[in-house]
């Protein structure tokens, strides 16, 4: 209709004003239809070629086409015009796209029944797990961590050296976003000189988990580790509660954008909190930047790899677990896990049966989130651009591809398995020796932690931070907050085997490959993950640009213990409070914490006594071969990353 009007309107405009001789009188209306005859038509014709050509004055022509309503007509014009052309032309390029874009189909299990002859008789080349890494690090002599007790030693620039009120915050998430969000209250509170709260958890419809800090953490160890850097009160002083009738929600709440950095807690933050003496602050989840000062870089490391210690119920378990993978000469493996398989859109072998159980699973966990989408063509795409789960069978040709054989023992760090019979067959078939927490624990030592995801993934975290080797394929807070600490602790070498998935997918999809060539493949691959492990990124002032958490250096290495084993560095934080005998030294070494009458020792005491006695230990290792260290490959990052962490992203 715009057009019509628009060419409508035009002709008439410049006939009257001209036929008028350019007198000013007002321009005449258009004929009414009864005039419109052919006779009429053909005078009007007359008229105008009668007109001299110097009685059209430019400007009038000029104001007529580009007036201000004419010229709003016009925008709307291109406006529409250009709307529908992008839209056909998407619809086109998508449809194109579509047909031409490459995707991939699950060929993994075609491949094993090639190869299986090839992996039973390809035995006499195990790896060892003591050459799996030949990358080594020369680390510096660093500077000491600064050991005053003076709050303004860390304090920030501006604010005062007395607490300006309190800081209470909801950790949202899983396991390790509960995690990151608590390290990273912290430093906000040393950022605003702040009485931190010890943190609460939300409850999250995914992980159901209605545990609370206490329950998965230590708190006194937390509070009285962080004592001289920022403090840390249980709960508010009754007098301050009181003043909102003790009800938190009246509390002055703030919603921070995400990722702010620290100049928007100090100009935005720190005026709000110096008026009300509290403020809440919720939900927290990424609510600081990675770019912080260095001094408050710093208090994030203390958090993570100090005051954040697990209770003691998952501490007591799982040093057995710890002890009985040992026993039984250890390394570990994967998961395959139904909610993980949904959200990342992915399809496998189970055909129509397999879609329509993770349509109802993708509408009864995201409620119509996916319904729009081209699900055959995401799920294409996504497992070609190296986006999808490996399933268990991939993860074990992975491995066999490796040198890994048969004899090695794999520790499955899961929760509930999707069709874990069924999925599970070839990776047992590949790796007989595979135990879980489930089977490595008796039935009445886990019945504490049933239906409490974030404890059961705790004893799977622990598990995993001590291994020699940790395979992690797919992203999520948990792998990375653990390649982070394995760096942290292994004099920053993350011992991870982090795959290529978009080349590993296309020589899985390749049922002309050679089982030789598929093996100098996933060679190259562990070595190229051997040597991304121990890379550290150039961090420049205030120019940080991966996060801490999983590349804790070079901030974090002043808390690092170079004078004794790193296993032993890291039993102190995340164990009991235990000392060991002489006698008992080599089980330390090996992830063991046994009680003794030496309760009266200092930390420092202990380092130096054990000292000799962790270099007869490796002594012992390479004279007598014994399988002390094992290889940790969980569901949230050998398969399923996604289960126990919010991260995922669509």
């Amino acid at each position: 209709m715009a057009i019509n009007t628009i060419m409508k309107n035009k002709p008439y405009n410049v006939v009257s004003s001209e036929g008028s001789g350019g007198d000013g009188n007002p321009p005449s209306s258009p004929p009414s239809p009864w005039r419109q005859t052919n006779g009429f038509s053909q005078c009007r014709r007359r008229l105008r070629s009668k007109v001299p050509l110097q009685y059209f004055r430019k400007d009038s022509l000029a104001a007529g086409i580009f007036g201000r309503r004419n010229i709003q007509f016009l925008l709307l014009l291109f406006f529409l015009y250009f709307s529908g052309l992008m839209m056909c032309v998407g619809r086109f390029s998508n449809f194109l796209r579509h047909s031409r874009e490459p995707i991939a189909i699950y060929k993994s299990h075609l491949l094993l029944e090639k190869f299986w002859h090839d992996i039973e008789t390809d035995n006499s080349t195990a790896l060892e797990l003591s050459s799996v890494w030949q990358f080594k690090r020369r680390m510096r002599v660093q500077k000491p961590c600064p050991v005053s007790t003076d709050r303004r030693h860390l304090g920030s620039v501006g604010v005062s050296s007395d607490p300006t009120g309190y800081l209470i915050v909801e950790a949202n998430g899983g396991l390790n976003q509960q995690r990151s969000a608590i390290c990273n209250a912290v430093a906000v509170a040393g950022i605003l000189n702040a009485v931190l709260v010890i943190p609460s958890f939300g409850y999250n419809s995914v992980w159901k988990d209605p545990s609370e800090f206490r329950d998965i953490y230590d708190e006194d160890h937390f509070i009285a580790t962080l004592e001289g850097y920022v403090k840390v009160v249980k709960e508010l002083p009754n007098e301050l509660i009181s003043r909102y009738d003790h009800n938190i929600t009246n509390i002055p709440h703030l919603r921070v954008e995400a990722w702010a950095p620290a100049k928007h807690y100090l100009g935005k933050v720190y005026p709000v909190l110096q008026e009300h003496g509290v403020i809440r602050i919720a939900p927290f989840a990424n609510r600081l930047a990675m770019n912080v000062p260095s001094h408050i870089q710093l208090l994030r490391c203390i958090t993570n790899y100090r005051a954040l210690r697990f209770s003691s119920p998952i501490t007591t378990l799982a040093q057995k677990l710890l002890n009985r993978m040992i026993e039984r000469s250890a390394m570990t493996g994967g998961k395959y896990v139904s909610d993980m398989v949904a959200f990342s859109c992915c399809l496998y072998d189970g055909g129509d049966a397999e879609k329509f159980e993770m349509d109802s699973f993708r509408e009864k966990g995201w409620k119509g989130k996916f319904k729009k989408r081209d699900l055959d063509f995401v799920a294409g795409r996504n497992r070609i651009d190296g986006k999808c789960p490996l399933t268990p069978l991939e993860v074990g040709m992975m491995l066999r591809g490796m040198g890994f054989d048969n004899n090695t023992s794999i520790y499955l760090a899961s929760g509930k398995l999707y069709k874990a019979e069924q999925n599970l067959a070839p990776l047992l078939k590949m790796f007989p020796l595979l135990y879980t927490k489930e089977s490595l624990a008796t039935s009445d030592e886990l019945a504490p932690f049933q239906g409490y995801s974030s404890r059961l993934a705790a004893l799977d975290y622990t598990v995993c931070l001590f291994s020699e080797v940790f395979v992690t394929t797919q992203g999520g807070n948990f792998p990375h907050f653990l390649m982070g600490h394995r760096r942290f602790l292994f004099n920053g070498h993350a011992k991870t085997i982090k795959p290529d998935k978009r080349m590993l997918v296309g020589l899985l999809e390749n049922l002309t490959i050679s089982w030789k060539d598929f093996k100098d493949d996933m060679d190259a691959m562990l070595l190229e993950s051997d040597r991304k492990g121990m890379m550290i990124p150039r961090v420049r002032k205030f120019n940080r640009k991966n996060s801490i958490y999983t590349f804790p250096l070079p901030e974090c290495d002043c808390l690092q213990s170079h004078d004794s084993s790193p296993v032993l560095s890291a039993i102190q934080p995340l164990l009991m409070d235990c000392y060991v005998q002489k006698q008992v030294a080599l089980t330390v070494a090996m992830g063991r914490c046994v009680d003794s009458d030496f309760d009266h020792l200092r930390n420092s005491d202990i380092i130096h006594f054990v000292q000799d006695s962790i270099q007869a230990f490796f002594t012992l290792v390479e004279v007598f071969s014994v399988s002390s260290f094992f290889l940790a490959a969980t569901s949230e990052c050998l398969v399923f990353g996604c289960l126990r962490s919010s991260s995922c992203k669509v």
